[in-house]
């Protein structure tokens, strides 16, 4: 005799046959927890082993590891190829044949387009020609007073420079 068979009561069927027995017989629309199974077994078979709630419990797990059934919100039931199980959240739109995965044309450049000095964007490619227009230039430092400035008023920008004094007769350096 092997070891299955001395544990095994023999007046017992296997108990994944009983689990699927008891769903059937159960014929819940979501699927039949473990408390009823567990229940159906017990009022249908007597002389069940002493750990039935624990043999219950490996095989329900062995089962659905397996897919013999489907363990799902907290029910058990057999897998129905019709059975589509959602997720959360909103389901993705169907795809039609023949869409673009991307939108038409090419690729966008990355970064903020460029503005002219009046403030308009600067399309990246004249589309006649596929040439970018011409860059701006930018102003020479005699025309910007050494520094940048601001184009209201004409000054430089920043705070201006620390003024030196001078004490009496010689210069004295902050």
């Amino acid at each position: 005799m092997a070891a299955q068979d001395v544990n095994r009561h023999h007046s017992l069927p296997p108990y994944p046959e009983m689990i699927i027995a008891a769903i059937d017989a159960l014929n819940e629309h979501m699927g039949s927890n473990k408390t009823s199974i567990s229940k159906y077994i017990e009022s249908k078979y007597q002389n069940l082993p002493a750990g039935h709630s624990t043999l219950l419990k490996h095989h329900l797990n062995r089962m659905k590891d397996t897919g013999e059934i489907i363990f799902w919100k907290n029910n058990y039931m057999k897998p129905d190829p019709n059975f589509i199980r959602r997720g959360r959240g909103r389901p993705p739109k169907p795809k039609e044949p023949g869409m673009q995965t991307s939108p038409g044309g090419p690729a966008r450049p990355r970064g903020r387009p460029r503005k002219d000095e009046f403030g308009v964007d600067i399309p990246e490619s004249d589309d006649a020609t596929g040439t970018a227009p011409p860059k701006k230039q930018k102003m020479s430092s005699s025309e910007n007073f050494g520094m940048g400035s601001d184009s209201k008023t004409g000054r430089p920008r920043g705070r201006p420079p620390k003024v030196k004094t001078q004490v009496g007769g010689e210069g004295v350096s902050a």
